[in-house]
């Protein structure tokens, strides 16, 4: 633990910076509730300092070639790979996941890093048709210094996925990890550190969020807002950042509705959809939460859905075998259990779990599985954000659509059947920024990762993660 205390800090124009006359804050095992460490938060100076050596590092960067640039993101990507071990402990020390798919987050994020590397390569204009002797071209140029904020569900990838595509871009960016996952976010920057990219291009700072959003976002030297987290404080970001016009990216909240009908392969559905709902305690912005089944095979599926959920092996991250972990934080068991007994209030069944505790003091709440669950309850109108499954029956194509449409979230939606023309229907139909027909794989290095209505606008990965990183500028010459 020592160890641990004396990685955290800020990292500012280059610096490491410990708590030495600056405020701290505890950062928590959530497997025992058990302070870790006491984390430095940044003052107003601090701040400052960062945005001066922020402006510096983009005029730097920006003319940097792309080549060097790619070369350094990748070298980044081999530390990332070679430290995934230390980096998944970490993670599972903060935030509680299993050790497997921590180490998974910070392999997968590595390969993000590869993809962005290369795509900073293919920014291209073009030349437009004009008189013998002149010339009119369109240039892609880094629209300057990024401030992010991240939330701690996935406290490695998420950091490297704003880092990224905004120094593959030739953008400097300061970014603002969340304070209960600070560790991960340390190393990571130790990554980018220990690869050679220059101290005043990649910063990471933590704080009070709100002072710390506010007095970035006011700074003339911010060019670009990216954010994921929750709607409101989504909302929030997106007023503050409207004062100065700031080009922003919103990946926000979901409420994951799933489709499964009666053509669709059972057991397969059932073990691809347990294993992905609880994953990460269900604290996953894109989790399947709203489980719409077709009224001929519904009682099988909940059967199913229960049996399997009441399998799962829930301790301790770090323990071998573990399939689910604590929550991330002590507000989240009392938020799900509110939501459980609300529902159950009003006549939804329980079928698995509803509200046991592990003893230690660790954030636990055990996987639990609502069926026939009113419209009404809060759980089918807020994202729960944990571990906990909603049931219901349909009868119609219809009828599915309209549930899956009803609520103001479009992230992430989820369909099982075999029936092609219905495949393509609910590909066209349901409001969401990603759809999933037959998997659950909704995150590729490739693909354009983001939501539409309440779930924000403006997408991450894939060649949109550097475009929103550009502006665009067209150049006459007579």
């Amino acid at each position: 633990m020592s160890n641990y205390q004396a990685r955290l800090g800020l990292y500012i124009a280059g610096e490491w910076l410990g708590p030495e006359g600056r405020a701290t804050q505890d950062v928590l095992d959530p497997a025992t509730g058990q302070v870790n460490a006491a984390l430095p938060l940044a003052t107003a100076a601090d701040l400052d300092t960062a945005l001066d050596a922020a402006d510096r590092g983009f005029k730097a960067w920006r003319v940097t070639a792309p080549e060097a640039r790619a070369a350094l993101l990748m070298k980044a990507a081999v530390l990332l790979r070679e430290r995934a071990g230390d980096l998944g402990r970490i993670a599972t020390l903060e935030q509680g996941k299993p050790f497997d798919e921590a180490k998974g987050e910070a392999l997968y994020a590595a390969a993000l890093l590869d993809f962005h590397a290369a795509e900073g390569l293919r920014v291209y204009g073009r030349v437009l048709q004009r008189p013998s002797g002149t010339r009119s071209l369109v240039l892609h140029q880094p629209i300057g210094p990024v401030a992010a904020f991240c939330a701690w569900n996935f406290p490695i990838m998420n950091v490297v996925r704003k880092i990224a595509p905004a120094l593959a871009a030739g953008c400097s960016i300061i970014i603002k990890p969340s304070e209960e996952t600070a560790g991960s976010a340390c190393e990571v920057m130790r990554c980018f550190q220990d690869a050679g990219i220059p101290g005043d291009v990649a910063q990471c700072v933590f704080g009070v969020p709100d002072q710390v959003s506010r007095h970035l976002l006011a700074s003339p030297v911010t060019r670009k807002l990216s954010f994921t987290g929750s709607v409101p404080v989504g909302k929030h970001l997106a007023k503050l950042a409207a004062e100065t016009l700031m080009a922003t990216t919103m990946e926000l909240g979901g409420h994951g509705p799933v489709m499964v009908f009666d053509d669709c392969d059972l057991d397969r559905t059932l073990d691809t959809l347990v294993a992905t709902k609880f994953r990460n305690a269900g604290q996953v912005c894109i989790a399947p939460t709203r489980f719409h089944v077709q009224r001929g095979v519904y009682d099988a599926f909940a059967a199913g859905f229960a049996e399997r959920t009441r399998a799962l092996k829930v301790g301790s991250g770090l323990e071998k075998g573990v399939q689910m972990g604590p929550m991330a934080n002590a507000r989240r068991p009392d938020a799900i259990a509110a939501m459980v007994e609300d529902a159950r209030s009003i006549g939804a069944r329980v079928l698995a779990g509803g509200g046991e505790r592990a003893s230690g003091g660790g954030f636990f709440y055990e996987p639990t599985v609502l069926a026939d669950v009113p419209l009404t309850a809060r759980a089918m109108n807020d994202e729960p954000f944990g571990p906990l499954a909603l049931l219901n029956p349909f009868d119609t194509v219809d009828e599915a659509i309209a549930e899956a449409n009803r609520l103001p979230y479009g992230l992430a939606a989820y369909c099982f059947t075999e029936n092609g023309r219905r495949q393509n229907r609910l590909g066209d139909e349901i409001e969401a920024g990603m759809v999933a027909i037959n998997n659950v794989r909704l995150s590729w290095v490739d693909s354009p990762f983001g939501g539409v209505k309440d779930s924000g606008y403006g997408s991450e990965d894939g060649p949109e993660g550097v475009k929103a990183h550009l502006v665009t500028k067209t150049v006459h010459m007579t």
